[in-house]
């Protein structure tokens, strides 16, 4: 079966950086467009970026733009999301997802993702 494991979440200052990891097994990882969300306490869960199959396209929500990355080793296996600048809103639970099918190129709608990891906290101290 499909698993997505996140890490590197933690707790950091104001203006400071993380990278999050997402490992993926149980199916051709490089077939898939992957998505990272956010869930913040009381709050929905929103996406943060998304990225094609291949990496060569990515899309970002406009809070995230400029300041985070997403990027992706298929030969590894593995997504990224690199925080820079990191601001107290962006605490949260941080989730990797992936969609069941190839249709996708960089979905960024919640309902066009199937398989999740269990989230990593990030939290960000002002």
């Amino acid at each position: 079966q499909v698993q997505l494991v996140e890490s590197g979440g933690g707790l950091v200052q104001a203006g400071g950086s993380l990278r999050l990891s997402c490992a993926a097994s149980g199916r051709t990882f490089s077939s898939y467009a992957m998505g990272w969300f956010h869930q913040a306490p009381g709050k929905e869960r929103e996406i943060v970026a998304a990225i094609n199959w291949s990496g060569r396209v990515t899309w970002y929500a406009d809070s995230v733009k400029g300041r985070f990355t997403i990027s992706r080793d298929n030969a590894k296996n593995t997504m990224y999301l690199q925080m820079n600048s990191l601001k107290p809103e962006d605490t949260a639970v941080y989730y990797c997802a992936s969609p069941r099918t190839t249709a996708w190129d960089t979905p960024r709608s919640i309902a066009a993702y199937d398989y999740w990891g269990q989230g990593t906290q990030v939290t960000v101290s002002s």
